[in-house]
């Protein structure tokens, strides 16, 4: 877990528990030089830090293994908290986490956006936490801050507390863990969002990776009609890993998972780093692929019963969703390409874009607030690295502004708590 030396019988030789994973141009690799290919799912047992109680950790870990993932992705967590044992359990069994550094009183808000040193101090806390542990493979700046066409003036935000947080990292001698956002998949922001997180020519200030939050295969279904070809043409020559964040529609259900035959497959593979399912357990919406046991009358209350659902226990597979697919990741095995073979120069750089009477709104590459601004009218523009901005794809699937599931079910309050501590902050 934690770096370490070991001693062997012919002298000293460093060596690490799990492999670290480092965003090189448009790939993952491990410090072993294997591409690396999510396979995750969405671990947020309840709005409290999941990563605390160990025995709940390790029987979720076990299964995890079982089911063939070998990523986790926590929305929110307690940098307080010592989280020693859980990140131990997951790294025995081959599972690194990806974290989400905001919380609920610390979220960029998208219609009055601000970048303010307590924001930045609780983030800078969660990696402080966290990046000892060698299998935190990333960290998330926000989730779906921008969920409506007409709030992308957040986005310059996004990439500012992005360069504060690289640059706190690298100040403090930390590995380079990547940092990036996740993106909900709106038909009118997209390709726009993505290619100016990523614009611009200065690395330091770009997004290491990003993440969409996508619904759009909905089995019965296939890659041609689903919108996958869409998604697949505007993350070509993407210059940083992007994945899918979350994705796993359960209309009309049940959920076959073929998508990740074709993430995964010949027509992605090259430009997609994985998906990440929603979600691992069962509540509410019906996306959970594991149960902690039989749902109870919504007044019951408990301490491990939140809205009639158990939340914590031994992990029983939701059928047929976990069997489903543990036999579509039972038959992938990508293997991509050896880092010492890779060349970065095969990717592109994204030109800035241009606003847009859709709803992109950043016109170009605005200069980025510095920490404390808070947005009080326009950007002006800097000169910007040269690139070919992606147009968007006029076929879109019926979900493609689905939104998260994530927000709909346990942030379905969040922007109210963020209201309330907005005098706080």
């Amino acid at each position: 877990m934690r770096s370490s030396m070991l001693l062997a019988l012919g002298g000293a030789t460093l060596s690490y528990a799990i492999p670290t994973i480092e965003a090189v141009g448009s790939k993952f690799f491990t410090s072993d030089g294997d591409q690396f290919f999510i396979k995750g799912v969405a671990y947020q047992l309840t709005e409290k830090d999941p990563l605390v109680d160990t025995e709940q950790c390790k029987r979720d870990a076990s299964l995890m293994k079982k089911l063939g993932a070998n990523t986790i992705r926590v929305y929110h967590v307690d940098a307080s908290k010592d989280h020693t044992g859980c990140m131990s359990a997951f790294e025995d069994a081959g599972i690194y986490t990806m974290i989400d550094m905001d919380t609920f009183d610390t979220y960029i808000l998208p219609n009055d956006p601000w970048w303010n040193q307590t924001q930045f101090d609780k983030y800078s806390q969660v990696m402080d936490t966290f990046q000892q542990y060698d299998n935190l493979l990333g960290l998330f700046v926000g989730n779906e801050i921008i969920a409506i066409n007409n709030q992308s003036l957040a986005a310059p935000f996004i990439k500012a507390s992005c360069r504060d947080l690289k640059a706190y990292r690298d100040s403090k001698g930390y590995r380079k863990v990547p940092i990036g956002y996740s993106a909900t998949d709106i038909a009118e922001l997209r390709p726009w969002l993505q290619d100016y997180l990523t614009c611009g020519g200065n690395s330091s200030e770009n997004i290491d990776f990003y993440g969409l939050n996508s619904y759009q295969w909905c089995d019965p279904t296939d890659y041609q009609t689903s919108g996958y070809v869409g998604l697949q043409e505007q993350a070509k020559n993407f210059p940083v890993p992007i994945f899918f964040s979350e994705t796993g529609c359960n209309t009309p259900g049940p959920r076959m998972f073929n998508d990740q035959a074709s993430i995964f497959g010949p027509e992605m593979v090259n430009d997609w780093s994985g998906a990440i399912i929603y979600e691992w357990i069962e509540e509410a919406n019906h996306y959970g692929l594991i149960s902690y046991g039989p749902k109870a009358d919504p007044t019951v209350t408990g301490e491990n019963i939140v809205g009639g659902f158990t939340v914590a226990g031994t992990p029983t597979p939701v059928s047929p969703d976990f069997d489903n697919l543990s036999s579509q990741w039972a038959t992938i095995s990508p293997t991509g390409v050896p880092r010492s073979e890779y060349d970065t120069k095969s990717v592109s750089t994204r030109a800035c874009p241009t606003s847009t009477a859709s709803g992109w709104l950043v016109n170009g590459n605005v200069a980025l607030p510095s920490l404390g601004e808070t947005l009080t009218g326009s950007y002006s523009s800097v000169p910007s690295a040269t690139g070919t901005a992606a147009s968007p794809n006029p076929t879109e699937s019926g979900n493609s502004v689905s939104g998260s599931k994530e927000i709909a079910g346990m942030g379905a309050g969040l922007v109210g708590v963020m209201m309330v501590f907005a005098f706080w902050l």
